[in-house]
C-alpha cells in the first residue's frame, strides 16, 4: 500500500467511513472505493458492494481483471435503550464480539459507570440519543425498558433508519400494544415487521444473562443472513 493511500485509509477509518482498497493483481494499480459513491467503474462498484456486505476481503474477478478487494468497514454498533439488568451482560458480550456499544437511559441511577464499567453511556432521552448516533445499516437497536415513554420514541426513530436489527423486550401482548401505538405514528405493517418482539431466539432463556445470549444470537443470525431477515 502506498504511503498516501495508507494515510487516507487511516483517516477514513478514524472517520468510520466504509472504504475498500481495490488492487489490480496484474498491474499493482490501487484505488479506493467508497460505499455509496460511484468509482466510475460499475463492475468494480458491484463487486465492492458485495464485499462490503460480506464484510470479508477477497480476491475476485472484475470484468476480466483479477483484483484484491481489502474491505475496511466501520465497526458494528449496538445501541441499547434501557440500562436494565439484561443490558449489563448484553453490553459485555456484544463488546467481545466486536460491537461498539452505547447504553442509553436518561435515568442516571441506572446508566452509571458503576453498573456499566467501560461502556459508553448516554443519559439523553432515547430519541435524542439515537438522533445523534444516527443508526445505519451496520447498527443494531435494542429496546429493553418496558416503558413506552422510552422505548416507543427509540423504536420510532430506529424504524426510520437503516438499522439491520431492531428488537424490543416484552410479552406478545405487550408487543401487540406497542405495534398499535407505533402504527399511529405512521408506520406500516411491513415496516413494523422489522421489530423482533418478543426479542431474542427462543432458547428457553430465563436469567438476564441467558436472555442476553438469546438477543445477541438473534442479532448475529440477522447480521449473517441465517434467519428470515439479513443485514442490508
Amino acid at each position: 500500500m502506498k504511503t498516501e493511500t495508507l494515510k487516507q485509509v487511516l483517516a477514513d477509518r478514524a472517520a468510520k467511513r466504509a472504504v475498500i482498497l481495490a488492487t489490480d493483481l496484474a498491474s499493482g494499480e490501487e484505488r479506493l472505493v467508497y460505499r455509496g459513491e460511484s468509482s466510475g467503474d460499475p463492475p468494480l462498484d458491484e463487486a465492492c458492494e458485495r464485499t462490503f456486505l460480506a464484510d470479508a476481503s477477497a480476491a475476485v474477478e472484475v470484468a476480466g481483471r483479477r483484483m484484491f478487494l481489502h474491505v475496511f468497514n466501520p465497526p458494528l454498533r449496538l445501541m441499547v435503550v434501557g440500562a436494565v439488568h439484561i443490558a449489563q451482560p448484553l453490553s459485555r458480550m456484544a463488546a467481545l464480539t466486536g460491537y461498539d456499544v452505547t447504553v442509553i437511559d436518561p435515568r442516571r441511577a441506572f446508566a452509571s459507570e458503576d453498573r456499566f464499567p467501560g461502556v459508553k453511556l448516554s443519559n439523553e432521552w432515547p430519541d435524542e440519543a439515537l438522533g445523534a448516533l444516527q443508526p445505519d445499516r451496520r447498527s443494531a437497536v435494542v429496546a429493553l425498558t418496558h416503558d413506552p415513554k422510552l422505548d416507543d420514541p427509540a423504536l420510532d426513530l430506529a424504524l426510520k433508519s437503516e438499522a439491520f436489527y431492531i428488537g424490543a423486550l416484552g410479552s406478545r401482548k405487550n408487543h401487540a400494544g406497542r405495534l398499535v401505538r407505533l402504527s399511529k405514528l405512521g408506520h406500516s405493517d411491513n415496516v413494523l415487521s422489522r421489530i423482533r418482539g418478543p426479542i431474542g431466539l427462543n432458547i428457553g432463556a430465563k436469567s438476564p444473562a441467558e436472555i442476553a445470549v438469546s438477543i445477541l444470537a438473534q442479532i448475529t443470525e440477522t447480521l449473517h443472513g441465517v434467519g428470515p431477515r439479513s443485514a442490508a
